[in-house]
């Protein structure tokens, strides 16, 4: 059982070339919609799994952490050959959105040492509106208010997450908001 943790979250990573392998020979939306559910489904139960059996170490959310970030840029890989207008339409606040993602990294990493890994509820939402989003794309065929949201909270995200890290004096994980932030420092 102490093993189901990983493997939803090893499931997620491993289902990020899956969606590029889709995109590019075998574009079916209900694949896409498979792979989107699973990733998600793994993505809520992991976190919850560990914390139930006393396993919830930051190692296994720093991991947590990365498998969302391999799974969503394989996403984007296969929204950029299936519905490229998605991404090049939206150059600019995806631009912004990028920047502050590596710049979030760069900076956590200067003062830290290590990536951040705060599972933020901002953060929570932005997954639950990147699911939204790919799903709209990879599912529906769908390029519209669903997908300019998930950018948008993504952006609220990163800026969150960017505060955090100026705020907290050593590296921490599972840091809900900047509010918890300030009282942890104070």
């Amino acid at each position: 059982m102490k093993r189901v943790p990983i493997l939803l979250t090893a499931l997620r990573a491993g289902l990020a070339p899956v969606v590029v392998f889709l995109a590019f020979r075998w574009p079916m939306p209900a694949a896409f919609g498979t792979c989107l559910v699973l990733a998600f489904l793994s993505d809520v139960f992991d976190g919850i799994v560990a914390r139930r059996l006393g396993i919830a170490t930051p190692t296994l959310r720093r991991l947590d952490s990365v498998a969302d970030t391999l799974f969503y840029a394989g996403a984007v890989a296969a929204t950029w050959h299936v519905e490229p207008d998605a991404i090049s339409g939206r150059w600019v606040p995806l631009s912004v959105l990028l920047v502050l993602e590596a710049g979030r990294y760069a900076f956590d990493f200067h003062k830290f040492g290590r990536e951040a890994s705060y599972h933020m509820w901002s953060s929570k939402a932005w997954g639950i509106a990147l699911f939204a989003a790919f799903f709209s794309l990879l599912v529906f065929g769908e390029n519209g208010r669903v997908v300019d949201a998930a950018i948008y909270i993504g952006i609220v995200a990163d800026l969150e997450g960017l505060a955090i890290s100026l705020t907290l004096r050593r590296w921490r994980s599972d840091v809900p908001s900047v509010f918890h932030a300030m009282r942890l420092r104070a």
